[in-house]
Formats: C-alpha cells, sequence, structure tokens
C-alpha cells in the first residue's frame, strides 16, 4: 500500500519511516511528488493541525495520507508552546532560537515548577478518505541547559519521566521506544496494517 507523508520536516520524515518500517508500505514523501501542498498550520488544536495537513494530501492525489501534529506543553506557561512549538521564537525560526527562547522564558522556574508533556496526534485518512485519530503523549521536565546531540526540536532539554537524560542523549531505537511520537506510530500502525488487510 501507498502511504504520503504529509510533512517537509525530514527528521520528522525519517523518524516516522523509521517506526513503520515493519509494515507492507510504500512511504512516499514530497521528493515523490512535483507539487506537493503547502499547508498553513493555522487550527488551534494538534488534531486539527495534522487532520488539515493528511486531508490536503489526500484530496490531491487520493492516495492514503498520515501527518501527525506535535506539540511540548509546559506547565508553568499555562501550556505554550503547544500547538505553537515550531515558531514559539517567531516564524522561520531554527530549532535552537525556540529552545534558547523557552531556556529565556523559564530561566527564572525551579525544578519542581519545569514540568511538561510532549503530545502527538496522527491523523491517518485511508484510501476511501475515512479519519482515523491517535495520541502519543510523553511527560517529562524541562532542563536549564541543553545536553545531548541526537534527536531535534527541544529534544536536548527535555527530560523524560523524572530522568536524568534528555532525549537528545538518547538512541534514536531508545527514544522511539519511549517517545509520544513513536507511542503514536505504534498506535496508528496497528491501524494501517488492518487497513492494508481490508484492501
Amino acid at each position: 500500500m501507498k502511504l504520503v507523508l504529509a510533512s517537509k520536516n525530514e527528521d520528522k520524515i525519517k523518524e516516522i519511516k523509521s517506526l513503520l518500517q515493519d509494515l507492507n508500505l510504500d512511504i512516499l514523501t514530497f521528493k515523490d511528488f512535483e507539487s506537493f501542498p503547502d499547508t498553513i498550520e493555522d487550527k488551534s488544536t494538534l488534531e486539527g493541525n495534522a487532520e488539515k495537513k493528511s486531508r490536503a494530501i489526500w484530496k490531491k492525489f487520493h492516495l492514503p495520507a498520515l501527518a501527525d501534529d506535535t506539540g511540548l506543553f509546559v506547565d508553568a506557561l499555562n501550556g505554550k508552546p503547544g500547538v505553537y512549538s515550531s515558531r514559539f521564537a517567531g516564524e522561520n525560526v531554527t530549532y535552537k532560537q525556540n529552545r534558547q527562547r523557552l531556556l529565556f522564558v523559564l530561566k527564572d522556574i525551579p525544578k519542581e515548577k519545569r514540568t511538561a508533556a510532549f503530545k502527538t496526534v496522527i491523523v491517518f485518512i485511508d484510501k476511501e478518505g475515512s479519519k482515523f485519530v491517535v495520541n502519543g503523549e510523553c511527560k517529562g521536565y524541562i532542563g536549564f541547559k541543553e545536553k545531548g546531540d541526537n534527536g531535534f526540536g527541544y529534544d536536548s532539554i527535555f527530560y523524560y519521566d523524572n530522568s536524568n537524560k534528555t532525549f537528545a542523549e538518547l538512541s534514536s531505537d531508545k527514544k522511539n521506544k519511549i517517545s509520544h511520537r513513536g507511542i503514536a506510530l505504534r498506535k496508528i500502525g496497528s491501524i494501517i496494517e488492518e487497513n492494508i488487510k481490508n484492501i
């Protein structure tokens, strides 16, 4: 079965491909098409953004499509940056600029109040246009400085589940076992597998 990933984020694509590699899928990305929809993520929820992206792909190519939207929700900031995680420091910024902005905003917040959660919502649209939604969540806290060289986004400042390690200090395999996206992709993987059987 062909599956189009509704993303142009190559770090995210790499992670999704790795987690879905055991399924009998021909995974296509923006590189496989001459014209690929650019979707503005202007919804107020992760699900809204993920559905908008996957639905745009399905409408254009009439192929099964998968999109995720992920946010980092910091309790001391009333859930921010949330749906604005990729542009917390402004439009067209780097991962590092977003991390630096978050560390600056939290600079006077003590460790016990730096709790946070990564949340992922994945929307899969099958060949017929039916929608399937799953969620994944990983709780932890925001550190005071960057640690680790792996991962992307906020990984180098997010300590998972009261551990002494950031996501960026983990191997890809270890991170995928415990991460928000890993949890969500295993759930959607089961749904896609059933979908393949019913074709």
